[in-house]
């Protein structure tokens, strides 16, 4: 079986680090008996610096037609991220009904947490992120500009069927871990938009008896996941908190480095898209020295979506295997390996996986 994939690598670091999980995916479908049709886009800033768009007008129907999208990282000097955003990431979150963001959060073999004395049993969540409403919308304007009257204002979006299909989204993947549930709130400081959050999120609390729920204000739910990472499963938030707070995760298990994500349509409907966390980098694009291995990790991910799962195992267990020899590691893991060289020895690793 053969499954059509769209690989976007963008720009900067997301051209090297790209490259070396298609590398690794390509080698875990050959052992598992599957096969990976890539067809690439060079939809990135370069291409709207020469056309003035981040991807051509049909787009979004071109990229309809592919089981998944393999995107590497958008975003560069002079093009401002308004603009990288919103003219290719968003609007394919959007027209796919991508309306889950789902990050987890592991520290792997052979990494170092900022955190004191914490192990791997006790860093490991997941990030369940509202994907397509809440804080990122183009509601709004601004007025009076360049006069000292000038003003901004900027609407959110929360609506029932979204804020209800992404809690019961969180309720029912904590059914299939450690059966915890905390949301991100701040209803105590937004007026309108969070107690509606917190009251639907308590309806369905309501119909999973058999697992624990709790909601916390999302400054104290920062503080929590410093000081005490293991009382955390599952995390659902609002795009702006979900957001923040996987930023904030993937910095306690090693940097965004160590961190891939999934923007997932969960009816399949549509195809699903997956990226590292990180951004472009460009001050290191092209020198070698990226880390592949969010990368890689969200390419398990994505193997995992389309149903082989024994491949994406595969591909995890061969990078923690290779982290934790520690022979072969990039600069932001304390090693002197090239981005190619670690790809190289994950890819490896999956003939013993």
């Amino acid at each position: 079986m053969d499954y059509k994939i769209a690989g976007i690598p963008g720009d900067g670091i997301g051209v090297d680090v790209v490259a070396e999980a298609r590398k690794v995916l390509d080698r875990a479908a050959e052992l598992h008996g599957f096969g990976l049709q890539w067809t690439e886009f060079d939809w990135s800033c370069e291409r709207y610096t020469q056309t003035g768009r981040m991807m051509p007008e049909d787009g979004i129907e071109r990229l309809s037609t592919f089981d998944g999208i393999f995107l590497g990282a958008v975003g560069f000097p002079g093009v401002p991220d308004y603009v990288s955003l919103w003219g290719l990431l968003i609007p394919v979150r959007r027209a796919f009904g991508q309306y889950v963001n789902l990050r987890p959060v592991r520290l792997l073999p052979g990494t170092d947490t900022v955190l004191k004395n914490r192990t791997a049993e006790e860093v490991e969540m997941v990030i369940v992120r509202e994907n397509s409403e809440g804080e990122y919308s183009t509601i709004g304007g601004r007025h009076n500009s360049g006069t000292p009257a000038e003003f901004a204002v900027q609407e959110s979006v929360f609506t029932r069927v979204g804020v209800d299909r992404i809690i019961r989204y969180a309720f029912d993947l904590a059914r299939t871990r450690a059966g915890r549930v905390c949301s991100a709130t701040k209803s105590n400081g937004i007026i309108h938009t969070m107690p509606f959050w917190d009251e639907i999120f308590a309806e369905i609390a309501a119909e999973y008896p058999d697992v624990h729920s709790e909601q916390c204000h999302v400054d104290a739910l920062a503080a929590r996941m410093v000081q005490q990472p293991d009382r955390l499963d599952v995390v659902v938030g609002s795009n702006l908190f979900g957001d923040i707070l996987s930023d904030l995760a993937a910095a306690l298990t090693g940097g965004l480095g160590m961190a891939p994500s999934g923007n997932i349509n969960p009816p399949g409907e549509y195809p699903s898209m997956f990226e590292a966390v990180h951004g472009s980098a460009p001050d290191i694009a092209g020198q070698g020295i990226a880390n592949p291995v969010a990368q890689i990790l969200a390419g398990a991910m994505m193997l995992d979506h389309l149903g082989q799962a024994g491949a994406a195992r595969a591909v995890n267990s061969a990078v923690e295997r290779v982290l934790a020899a520690g022979e072969v590691a990039t600069p932001d893991l304390g090693g002197k390996s090239t981005t190619a060289e670690l790809g190289t020895a994950i890819t490896k690793a999956l003939v013993h996986a």
